[in-house]
């Protein structure tokens, strides 16, 4: 009889389990993982002794690469969570708290940032000094401080307290009970049990990705001057439904208030691009708020990052400790907008006030307004708060002991019970969660319930509404169309000295939009239009190599094809409902020649279909982007035997075509084909050694100013993952 379970969960994600030795392992926990653990079976309700809890894991693998396909792979923050209190492995008394810890075991580098970050996780910033840092004042530390001890029953412990940790590298390992581990190669483990082993790789390979949960469908929402569309109001446990969030559009400019796990699967249900946001408004730093944060950096441009000093600060240390940056480096990837505590903050004509909300981890809530013909349109977004019976339990007069004066209680209470036009509120319950009963005497014109997996009770159903996934709620309609304005920003970015009337010209065609799912072009097949790209996501499908990349907002599609009236080399397809503007290629043709445009832009045609069969440049970066990175690069011919330094500057070498070899010491660590890169470290500010590359054969290489991709998120991300996984495969 077998001794070892493996059962594949989601790609690069297994389950392994010993059942005579009490062991389950969760190989690999990317966001939202234990959403698919529920719906596999490997989580379920248990009764035993009088006490109803959940089964689950006790054991943890970590991925040895924090980032895989853009999106985290090792956030253990929910469910180390369920292991800790729903199996009740930390709760006194409880027939699962047998004095045996969950584990995390990995790669030493993965499991260090992984007890730091669930640390952050559980506390956020961790004393007075720290709060104060964030610019507040130290009386008001002091009571946030005080909050925060009673939140963790007057004890700030080490993640080490709760869990326990196995590095594993080359050699064979015993994690307990007679279980061994030992790494067999980068992602590669292999388990060991009475002479039986398994192994299971962690890696995602090129054709896939960690799939969501739950299927959402696609939307066609029609853009309004002031309206919130509902994009989750589950919470970190929903099966069906995303996390408590919702995208804020005012004045054709698309905002997020919180970025949850598998966002990229919500906006493109709503048929929003990643380049089409603005920015996004951070409540607090919990995985079912935070973890969609490194879809954003999937922009071409820096989305604005809008939340308190405290917060930020907060979101800050939690980021630096699953990267191990040892210092802030947020502002690499969005733009810093910070906010002021209960004042209007002006964010270009939206008036945002955000408010402190007593919860673990440092927290603001949120009311947005703005001037309309009977005076302000509100609304407010209350993610995460507590209950107001748990607040009052904690007052007391004593300020030397953890909890809350009644003068903050009353606070809080009248910022709750603040009516606005629409509300949408925290019911999720418990000790950390919001009730709506608070809320029976808010004279609110619509109450929204968030934030809870299970149905809404009878009683709930009388005090507030619920929201289904891409519901729209309209404070203000709009009597504009924003899409041609968006059009000619674009047009104008593609060709900077091209005289306004002929612009004019080009924006005079059609609009079409298209269904999720649509075929615009087919490859092999020669396209009478070239189509750009205003809301929404296209995918392209290269006929000969297969290689599939997603495109937002911004691109032209079928430029090749229409300008040459030649067929086109791939299938485009409409991901998300999207707008295109609809341009016949003879007319595009002949716009280019009669602005002298031709002989330059059939260069930087050839150097951007380059760019764009790269895996670095392939996705998301939009058209006028890699016009400009391709006008500014110049192609080096470099001989074979050709010997040169990097990294002494700022510098991405991107092959065209031959091979070179990365040296240390004189020695050839890695090669470089055409498409590849390196000098990745020399951009994201990682300490590197100057190594010299040698060209292997005759080869063409363009040099790329390193500068230049600073202002680039998703290049920076990406250079990022690959640095990473390059370390961890020479430490190997």
């Amino acid at each position: 009889m077998a001794h070892i379970e493996k059962i594949k969960i989601i790609s690069g994600v297994y389950w392994i389990s010993i059942k005579e030795a009490d062991f389950n392992c969760l190989c690999g926990c990317p966001e939202d993982i234990m959403k698919h653990l529920i719906k596999k079976g490997l989580i379920k309700n248990i009764e035993k002794n009088g006490r109803l809890f959940q089964s689950g894991p006790n054991a943890i693998l970590l991925s040895d690469i924090l980032v895989q396909k853009g999106r985290f792979s090792n956030l253990a923050e929910f469910p180390v969570l369920q292991m800790l209190y729903m199996q009740g492995m930390a709760i006194p008394d409880h027939p699962n708290n047998t004095g045996i810890k969950p584990i995390l075991i990995g790669e030493e580098k993965q499991v260090n940032a992984q007890m730091e970050y669930i640390y952050r996780g559980n506390y956020g910033l961790i004393s007075k000094e720290e709060i104060m840092d964030a610019g507040i004042e130290e009386e008001a530390a002091e009571e946030m401080m005080r909050l925060k001890l009673k939140f963790a029953f007057g004890h700030i412990g080490q993640t080490k307290e709760l869990l326990d940790s196995k590095v594993v590298n080359q050699d064979l390992v015993e994690i307990r009970n007679g279980i061994t581990i030992k790494r067999k190669s980068f992602n590669r483990y292999e388990f060991n049990y009475k002479g039986e082993s398994i192994e299971v790789d962690l890696t995602l390979f090129e054709d896939e990705d960690y799939e969501p949960a739950y299927e959402l469908g696609f939307y066609q929402i029609k853009p309004e001057y002031f309206s919130v569309i509902h994009s989750g109001d589950g919470d970190g446990w929903d099966i069906n439904r995303p996390c408590m969030s919702s995208v804020l559009v005012f004045q054709e400019k698309i905002y997020l208030i919180d970025a949850g796990p598998n966002i990229l699967t919500s906006l493109t249900a709503l048929g929003i691009g990643v380049n089409e946001i603005e920015g996004i408004f951070q409540t607090h730093g919990h995985d079912d708020h935070f973890a969609g944060l490194p879809t954003l950096l999937r922009a071409d441009h820096r989305i604005k990052f809008y939340s308190t000093p405290l917060v930020r600060t907060s979101v800050t240390k939690k980021l630096s400790a699953l990267f191990n940056w040892d210092k802030d480096r947020l502002g690499n990837y969005f733009e810093i907008c910070d906010l002021e505590f209960d004042v209007w903050n002006n964010v270009e004509g939206l008036e945002v006030k955000p408010t402190l909300s007593p919860h673990p981890v440092e927290t603001n809530i949120y009311t947005f307004r703005t001037l309309w013909e009977k005076g302000y349109c509100t609304y407010a977004h209350l993610a995460d708060i507590a209950g107001l019976d748990i607040l009052k339990n904690m007052m007391t007069d004593d300020k030397t002991e953890p909890g809350i004066s009644q003068h903050f209680y009353e606070q809080v209470k009248a910022e709750y019970l603040e009516p606005a036009d629409i509300k949408k509120i925290d019911v999720g319950g418990g000790l950390i969660h919001g009730n709506a009963e608070d809320f029976l005497e808010d004279n609110s014109k619509k109450i929204v319930l968030s934030h809870k997996s299970e149905k809404l009770t009878v009683q709930e159903k009388e005090i507030g509404s619920s929201a289904p996934f891409g519901m729209v709620d309209v404070l203000i309609s709009s009597n504009q169309d924003y899409t041609m304005r968006i059009a000619a920003q674009l047009m104008r970015d593609y060709f900077p000295d091209a005289p306004s009337e002929d612009l004019r010209m080009m924006l005079n065609f059609q609009v079409e939009s298209f269904n999720a799912g649509t075929i615009l072009i087919k490859a092999g097949e020669t396209t009478p239009f070239i189509y750009l790209i205003l809301t929404g996501m296209v995918e392209t499908i290269h006929s000969k190599t297969g290689r599939q990349r997603m495109i937002s907002t911004g691109s032209l599609v079928g430029e090749l094809s229409g300008l040459m009236n030649c067929s086109s080399m791939e299938t485009v397809r409409a991901e998300s409902y999207i707008r295109t503007l609809q341009i016949p290629g003879s007319f595009y043709n002949k716009f280019i020649k009669r602005n002298k445009l031709y002989q330059n832009y059939h260069t930087t045609i050839d150097n951007r279909e380059f760019l764009q069969n790269t895996w670095l440049f392939g996705e998301m970066v939009s058209y006028p982007i890699l016009n400009k990175i391709s006008q500014q690069f110049e192609l080096k011919q470099y001989p074979k035997g050709k010997t040169r330094l990097i990294g002494s500057k700022p510098e991405l070498i991107l092959l065209k075509s031959g091979e070179l070899e990365i040296l240390s010491k004189g020695e050839a660590i890695d090669t470089i084909e055409p498409g590849e890169f390196c000098g990745e470290d020399s951009i994201i500010g990682d300490k590197f050694e100057s190594l010299e590359i040698r060209s292997s054969k005759q080869s063409s290489v363009y040099e790329i100013d390193g500068n230049f991709l600073m202002d680039i998120p998703i290049i920076l991300w990406k250079l990022l993952e690959i640095s990473e996984r390059r370390s961890k495969i020479k430490s190997v």
